[in-house]
């Protein structure tokens, strides 16, 4: 009987499994999909380490738990600076001074300042008081250029509502920053595993026994995947057959294909804002790695990301976290806490969206609090 099943071989359960191991504990971990790492899985099409579930770009402002991840992988310098395409047009995200002179051709702050707080003013004059629902919001937080080439079609292509129809809460802010700076993330530490997540996972995992393409609700009756302490990952609603209700999800359909041209795009990410095009964004694989000497000299690899609707079956990545779905998670909650010898975590398990940091520090607070 072991000490510890841990559902699921994604970041958080592979870093609870490591503190397990490392405490002196049985372990075994055991994942219904073909592979390691979850969400974060890479794999490896022509010589490029290719984000099989989306791009992943691990940022933290926590020391903890970046010197944690760099006892697995050396990690590069890679910095998010997406694109943003609207038609014919190119923005540098985030909405910085780049962004703000390829809009209005603006050069200084206070220019871009004042262009902002004119439209915002337009909108307040047109009737708009307090906001109603998203597409209200946004105008009021950035007016109608902003909101019109770099967030509606985007964030409805995202939630598969109109704007009219989302909450105004999706949008509680928008991140102006008046500098030529293009760095999407603000955290202090910042890159991408060398070789791969799927490596880096590996090595978190080493030494400890785990089964992939096994289906938790398959073998949870069997004595050989006995435990004292179970850790799940997956859907708490799965987990108590959807007795309460299906939460809500948001999914994603993944479009890879190989191209015979060393840069496609030249930019790891391109985000498409147009509500006509149906992906979000285009990924190009190779400029996460640019020191990567395996990568091919004639084609690269690109990745088309389609938001979809959740539906069984499916792999859940977005959990919906409106007034219906939370009330409902409460309610799972409670019966969570009656489990006993069941301990939920992850974003799928606390219905809760984490970054890849958060995931490492929850699992680490976890295993603490187990005594481990």
């Amino acid at each position: 009987m072991f000490d510890y099943l841990i559902v699921g071989a994604g970041l958080f359960g592979a870093v609870f499994a490591r503190q397990a191991k490392d405490a002196g504990k049985n372990v075994l971990v055991i994942d219904r999909r073909p592979h390691i790492g979850g969400n974060i899985y890479t794999e490896e099409i022509c010589g490029i380490n290719v984000h099989k579930y989306g791009a992943h770009i691990f940022h933290t402002s926590d020391r903890t738990v970046w010197e944690y991840v760099n006892r697995f992988a050396e990690f590069n310098r890679y910095t998010n600076s997406p694109i943003a395409r609207y038609k014919e047009e190119l923005f540098n995200l985030p909405f910085n001074m780049n962004t703000f002179h390829a809009l209005w051709g603006v050069t200084t702050p206070d220019e871009a300042k004042e262009k902002i707080d004119e439209q915002v003013r337009e909108v307040r004059e047109s009737g708009i008081g307090e906001p109603s629902n998203l597409e209200e919001q946004a105008l009021l937080l950035g007016g109608r250029d902003i909101y019109e080439k770099l967030v509606r079609g985007y964030t409805e292509k995202q939630w598969g509502k109109r704007a009219v129809d989302l909450p105004s809460f999706i949008i509680k802010r928008l991140p102006f920053r008046f500098t030529y700076d293009n760095n999407y993330f603000n955290d202090s530490f910042q890159g991408i595993p060398i070789g791969g997540y799927t490596h880096f996972v590996e090595r978190i995992l080493e030494g400890i026994p785990v089964k992939t393409g096994l289906d938790f609700f398959d073998v949870r009756d069997e004595a050989e995947y006995k435990a004292h302490r179970i850790v799940f990952t997956g859907m708490i609603d799965e987990y108590f057959d959807y007795r309460l209700g299906e939460l809500e999800y948001r999914s994603l359909k993944f479009e890879t294909e190989i191209k015979d041209t060393v840069n496609y795009q030249g930019n790891a990410v391109v985000n498409y804002t147009e509500y006509e095009i149906p992906y979000t964004r285009i990924i190009e694989h190779r400029h996460f790695e640019p020191e990567n000497k395996k990568s091919s000299e004639s084609q690269t690899v690109i990745t088309r990301e389609y938001p979809a609707e959740w539906k069984k079956g499916m792999d859940p990545y977005y959990p919906v976290n409106d007034e219906r779905n939370e009330e409902l998670y409460k309610r799972y909650r409670e019966l969570a806490e009656k489990e006993g010898n069941v301990i939920f975590g992850g974003r799928l398990g606390l219905y809760k969206y984490f970054d890849m940091d958060d995931a490492v520090a929850g699992a680490l607070k976890l295993a603490a609090e187990n005594g481990i």
